[in-house]
C-alpha cells in the first residue's frame, strides 16, 4: 500500500468538472500600498484581525470603520454575501474585528477588505498567520453546525477566507491505495451519538457522469470513526473510456437526521488540497481498456475518485 504524500512542488493533475471560476482581485498596482491583516485562529472556528489603523486616529474610531467579507460571486451588500465586523482599537495604533465561531459565515470564498467612512473599501493583503489551533483539529461533542474558515493568500496575493459550515460532518482521514482498491478512514462529527447514526450507515460512491450508477461500501464503525473501501473492479465495471468521476457520501442507516453527508477534509490549515494532498494512480485492466484509478481532493476539499484512461506506453 502506498500512503498519501504532501510534495512542496504541486504535480499536474487532471482537470475536472467541478473547477472554480471565481477569482480573486486582480493584482495592485505598481506602488500600491494596501494595509495588511494579521490573523489568529481559535479551536472553535473563530478568527482574530489586527491591523493598523487606517488613516488617521480620527478616523480609526470613525463608528463605521469595519472589516469588510464579500463572498466571491456573490451580490454586493446582500445579507448573505457581506458581513461587517467592526473594527476597535486594540493599542499601538493596531484595530482589531473578531470573527466568532458562532457568527454563520455561508460557505464559500471571502475576499476580506477594510472600510473606514466612506472611504472605497480597500483589498486587504495577508499579514502573519498563526493558524496552528488549526492543525488536527478535533471538534467537540455537539450538534450546531461545524463552523471551518482558513485564512490563505490569493494568486494575486490578497487575503481571502475559505468557509465551510456542516453539520453532520465527515471528515476524510487517512487515504490508502492498494493493489486492488482504495480504503478511506473518517469520523462523523456534529451528531448526537457517532456510532448510533454509523450503526448501518454505508459509504456511496456517486458517478457524475450517470446519476444511476452509485457504488456500495459499508463501513467499520469504531466509535465517531469509520473504514470504508472500493475495488478498481466496481468502480471500472462500466467505465467506456474517457473521465469518470465518482463522489463519495456517507449515508446513515435512514430517518431523520441521517441524511447522506459529503466527505470531506476540512480540519486543517490548508484551504485548498486539491494540489497539496496527492495520491498515486494505479494502473488496472479493465474491460473496455486499460484504466488508471486515484482518490483526490476536489476545489471544495471534498474527497472523489477519478477513473480515466491509462497513457501509452512510449517506446523506448
Amino acid at each position: 500500500m502506498t500512503r498519501p504524500t504532501r510534495p512542496t512542488v504541486p504535480t499536474p493533475s487532471t482537470t475536472t468538472s467541478e473547477e472554480c471560476t471565481d477569482v480573486s482581485a486582480p493584482p495592485l498596482a505598481f506602488g500600491a500600498e494596501n494595509p495588511s491583516a494579521d490573523c489568529i485562529a481559535d479551536s472553535a472556528g473563530g478568527l482574530t484581525f489586527d491591523l493598523d489603523a487606517p488613516g488617521s486616529a480620527e478616523a480609526a474610531a470613525h463608528w463605521s470603520a469595519a472589516l469588510v467579507l464579500r463572498r466571491r460571486g456573490g451580490a454586493a451588500g446582500g445579507s448573505e454575501d457581506e458581513v461587517r465586523l467592526p473594527l476597535a482599537p486594540s493599542g499601538a495604533g493596531r484595530v482589531r474585528a473578531v470573527l466568532p465561531s458562532t457568527v454563520a459565515l455561508p460557505e464559500g470564498r471571502w475576499d476580506v477588505h477594510v472600510a473606514c467612512g466612506e472611504a472605497t473599501p480597500q483589498r486587504l493583503l495577508p499579514g502573519l498567520a498563526d493558524l496552528r489551533s488549526l492543525v488536527d483539529r478535533k471538534p467537540g461533542p455537539s450538534t450546531s453546525p461545524l463552523a471551518v474558515r482558513i485564512p490563505y493568500a490569493t494568486k494575486h496575493g490578497n487575503l481571502s477566507l475559505r468557509s465551510w459550515l456542516r453539520a453532520p460532518h465527515a471528515e476524510a482521514g487517512d487515504v490508502l491505495v492498494g493493489e486492488s482498491g482504495i480504503t478511506g478512514h473518517g469520523s462523523l462529527y456534529r451528531v448526537e451519538d457517532p456510532a448510533a447514526w454509523l450503526a448501518g450507515a454505508v459509504v456511496e460512491a456517486r458517478c457524475r457522469r450517470d446519476a444511476n450508477l452509485v457504488r456500495t461500501a459499508e463501513v467499520t464503525v469504531d466509535g465517531q470513526d469509520f473504514t470504508f473501501a472500493f475495488s478498481y473492479a466496481e468502480l471500472c465495471e462500466e467505465w467506456r473510456g474517457g473521465l469518470d468521476v465518482w463522489d463519495l457520501w456517507l449515508r446513515g442507516p435512514g430517518g431523520e437526521g441521517t441524511e447522506p453527508v459529503r466527505i470531506a477534509r476540512i480540519l486543517d490549515d490548508v484551504a485548498d488540497k486539491k494540489q497539496i494532498f496527492t495520491y498515486p494512480a494505479k494502473s488496472f485492466s479493465a474491460a473496455y481498456a486499460p484504466a488508471r484509478v486515484s482518490p483526490y481532493y476536489t476545489v471544495d476539499n471534498d474527497l472523489s475518485i477519478r477513473v480515466d484512461e491509462r497513457p501509452p506506453v512510449a517506446a523506448r
